[in-house]
């Protein structure tokens, strides 16, 4: 019988020792349960190697802030003590004061969802930003000499934070929808931002003589700004930061709060800031001036495949036989009775664009005469291109400037002063290089004739009335027929206006500190654009204005009155005797105003790439440039044979 008893204790206790535990981890209490979810949000939250950014510590005594946690009915509120001893490793400790500010649903459970469902970046940068927030690893305030928790006085202002972090979590947990649409207005590259702010402040760190004492800081400090500045590269967008830029984040921001933690000197950091912010500022500046100068450069600098392109076209011209190097429709150049247009330009593919795009919108281009003047040097290759490529039925004339025996230095003032020793001087002499700061009045295209060939249409065609006279970087959008039917009202010249801005009035081409300038012309007036004139060939010969610009001319022998280019002398010549067109006609400043108006540009009948950024060049703005490079064909043989492409 003593047998039979002490195996039914036996039994029993085996019974007990199996049933106890299941019946304990079945029904834990809500602290059993958070302590035992925090682990699983650790794991979730953060891989290992952000946890361990920070050395791992011993067990010691965190005070916890007093919280009231919430059992599942929500109907019994229990106090957590004040001073918990604490055992876990980091992971369990930093999760526990989080834990502690919970008050109905868990934060924690928030922000993993708020990482699930892509959010896990604003919540970040509203964290770096208020500095407030505590997340996991930054929960535990670590002395970087010896592995072992902050003193007292530490602990105690990281309680502070924390229970100032506790009711932002909790106002964060209870989001309402419109708070959630007001994070769609966060900026686009505020990541991106935050990373270079932490870099200046780390470069800000690394100069100063506590932190440099400290190499064990130093060290880090220098691996996080390359871990950063690998992380940022070329990025302007959040979207163009890698996968681990919240990672490196995180890390560097630990790394700079431990500066801050041996770092006391705000005056050492202000005066650094300060001359930081000097140099930066004269690098700025510095900046400017070389974008000017390099801007400059390139608009005068024709590309590799512009240059090759009248080259093969001009062996491909002196190829052919005599026959097949002219052009039909002769009989159609001095009929008065057609639209002509005069374009005077080196540049092949510029022109081509400018001739496609306006018989593109001809009504009838078999009445469309287009008459092209270029230099000897693009002669051949010019006339190659529209025999190659003619355009529809409308008419072509190619000349060159050299056969126009009738303009020389004897003729004309400003030939004779393009040719002058001063003049070469000025351009080609380095010591003179500082002489003018308007980079833009050392554009070698002051020197072309061509440029100047404006001014002498009656001699070029003698025998028309009305000629429309076109840059060559402009694009054809409308039928322009209308506009030789235009009153021009006794006026020369018909152009559109820009005196909406300040800048194109008279006074911006003019010196009005010469007597000359200041008794004939008002500094108020508007000024008008060429690019797109339509010229009375009948009354300019009545008022003898070629010779009117013969005059001024003279006048400005040394660049006093105006400095070079052809806009102010027209002004000059044409004082009085412009009619103002409506604007719809031409609308400039596509070459470097990237503001205009899409509808404008889309109403407009001529839009002009007046300025740097040619439509041609690698610095053209891009969306402006697809309404010029509509009209290339870049499947022709030769343009594929130069590498020129959209």
């Amino acid at each position: 019988m003593e047998i039979v008893a002490t195996r039914n204790i036996l039994l029993f206790l085996l019974c007990v020792t199996v049933v106890a535990p299941i019946l304990l981890y079945s029904y834990p209490s809500a602290e059993q349960e958070l302590v035992q979810d925090l682990p699983a949000f650790a794991n979730n939250a953060a891989d290992s190697a952000r946890l361990n950014l920070l050395p791992e510590e011993t067990s010691a005594v965190l005070k916890e802030p007093i919280g009231d946690v919430h059992t599942n009915d929500s109907t019994s509120i229990k106090k957590l003590p004040h001073d918990l001893q604490m055992g876990e490793s980091r992971e369990h400790s930093s999760g526990r004061v989080l834990s502690a500010t919970n008050e109905g649903e868990n934060p924690i459970k928030l922000v993993i969802d708020g990482i699930k469902q892509g959010n896990q970046s604003n919540y970040l940068e509203k964290t770096n930003t208020t500095g407030d927030n505590v997340n996991p690893e930054d929960a535990i305030d670590v002395d970087d000499s010896d592995g072992k928790l902050a003193s007292e006085t530490t602990t105690n202002k990281q309680e502070q934070k924390t229970r100032e972090s506790s009711s932002r979590i909790k106002k964060n947990a209870h989001v309402s929808p419109e708070s959630n649409n007001q994070n769609d207005g966060i900026p686009s590259d505020a990541r991106v931002r935050q990373l270079k702010d932490q870099l200046i402040q780390a470069k800000v760190f690394l100069s100063l003589p506590a932190v440099k004492n400290n190499p064990q800081i130093t060290r880090e400090l220098r691996l996080r700004v390359k871990e950063v500045l690998r992380t940022v590269g070329e990025a302007s967008q959040d979207s163009d930061l890698p996968r681990n830029a919240n990672e490196r984040m995180k890390a560097m921001e630990q790394s700079l709060m431990k500066g801050r933690q041996i770092q006391d000197d705000c005056a050492g950091a202000v005066k650094k800031l300060r001359a930081m912010l000097h140099s930066t500022e004269e690098q700025l500046r510095v900046h400017k001036k070389q974008t000017v100068f390099l801007t400059q450069l390139t608009a005068k600098t024709l590309p590799k495949g512009l240059h090759c392109l009248p080259l093969r076209l001009t062996t491909e011209y002196h190829s052919l036989i005599p026959s097949l190097q002219q052009f039909p429709n002769p009989e159609k150049l001095e009929d008065p009775q057609l639209y002509h247009y005069a374009i005077f330009s080196d540049n092949i593919l510029a022109t081509g664009v400018v001739v496609n795009s306006t018989v593109a919108h001809a009504k009838d281009a078999s009445k469309h005469v287009f008459h092209i003047v270029t230099d000897r040097l693009n002669y051949a290759a010019m006339r190659m291109w529209f025999l190659a490529n003619p355009p529809g039925k409308a008419t072509i004339q190619v000349q060159n400037i050299e056969e126009f025996t009738w303009l020389n230095s004897s003729y004309s003032p400003v030939l004779k002063q393009l040719s002058s020793p001063s003049m070469i001087d000025y351009y080609f002499k380095t010591h003179q290089a500082t002489s003018d700061s308007n980079l833009k009045f050392r554009n070698p295209k002051y020197l072309s004739i061509l440029n100047h060939l404006r001014f002498y249409l009656p001699e070029v065609f003698p025998k028309l009335n009305k000629v429309l006279f076109l840059d060559d970087d402009i694009v054809v959008q409308k039928d322009l027929t209308a506009l030789w039917s235009i009153d021009l009202k006794g006026n020369v010249n018909g152009a559109v206006e820009t005196c909406g801005e300040s800048f194109h009035r008279f006074d911006r081409y003019l010196n009005f500190s010469n007597p000359l300038i200041a008794k004939n012309f008002d500094p108020h007036a508007c000024g008008w654009a060429y690019g797109m004139n339509v010229f009375d060939l009948v009354e300019w010969k009545r008022q003898n204005i070629t010779e009117v610009y013969h005059n001024w001319q003279k006048l400005n022998h040394d660049r006093q009155l105006w400095k070079l280019g052809t806009l102010p002398p027209g002004l000059i010549t044409f004082w009085k005797r412009t009619f103002p067109l409506n604007r719809t006609w031409h609308v400039l400043g596509l070459g470097y105003n990237t503001n205009i108006n899409q509808k404008l540009i889309e109403g407009a009948a001529v839009v002009h790439y007046n300025g740097n950024m040619k439509p041609w060049l690698e610095i053209s703005i891009p969306k402006f440039r697809g309404h010029w490079t509509k009209y290339v064909d870049y499947d022709i043989v030769y343009l594929r044979e130069c590498n020129i492409n959209p």
